[in-house]
């Protein structure tokens, strides 16, 4: 693994990019998204979520190794990006119903309406979001309990830097582009922004 990570890393990135650039294949993974958004969702954040996080490990301890858990870490995220799946059509329904009532102004501006739904999204979801997946991740690498997860995090380190930096810095700007995308890339963009977030996460910890 720490002779071939990169490789092995950058080769399911350009897999990934071929796949989707080549027409025939591009039209399966529209059809498939369309006929099976669950399925789908879990699969794309299973596999691009679990890269963002050995790319953490990577660029935290200096050499690639194995992600402690990584079975039940890809299963917790298969199951946020089923959770997103839903949130995601639920926001743009909600955003659409409250412009239509006159509660929200867009002007028609499609980056407006795309801002209104990331920032209320995370803002609201994204944040209790992040912090389920704070507790999933304590629970399967200490093999604890949810009471000694919430009792053990740095929730002010939470609030501080994942709330209060990582979310309108990083997440309503990001997601205002996922919200600017057709519906079947939406899911696939979002997980994708989880090889970022590594990148931020894998960043602050070294500061530290």
């Amino acid at each position: 693994m720490a002779k071939y990570g990169w490789f092995i890393w950058v080769s399911l990135i350009a897999a990934i990019a071929s796949f989707l650039a080549i027409p025939v294949t591009r039209d399966l993974f529209e059809t498939a998204t369309a006929a099976h958004p669950y399925i789908m969702g879990f699969v794309k954040f299973a596999i691009l979520s679990m890269m963002g996080e050995f790319l953490a490990v990577r660029l935290v301890k200096g050499e690639w190794q194995a992600v402690r858990g990584m079975f039940a870490k890809m299963v917790v995220w298969g199951i946020l990006g089923m959770m997103i799946v839903a949130m995601f059509a639920l926001f743009t329904a909600g955003v659409t119903g409250a412009t239509e009532r006159g509660l929200l102004w867009t002007g028609g501006s499609k980056l407006l309406f795309a801002l209104y739904v990331s920032f209320i999204m995370n803002y609201t979801f994204g944040a209790v979001f992040m912090a389920s997946h704070r507790i999933t991740d304590y629970i399967i690498e200490n093999r604890g309990s949810v009471t000694n997860a919430v009792s053990n995090i740095d929730w002010i380190g939470f609030i501080k830097f994942v709330v209060g930096k990582t979310i309108p810095l990083f997440w309503v700007p990001a997601h205002t582009i996922t919200f600017l995308l057709p519906d079947q890339y939406r899911v696939l963009f979002a997980a994708s922004l989880s090889i970022v977030l590594g990148l931020i996460l894998s960043y602050a910890k070294l500061r530290k």
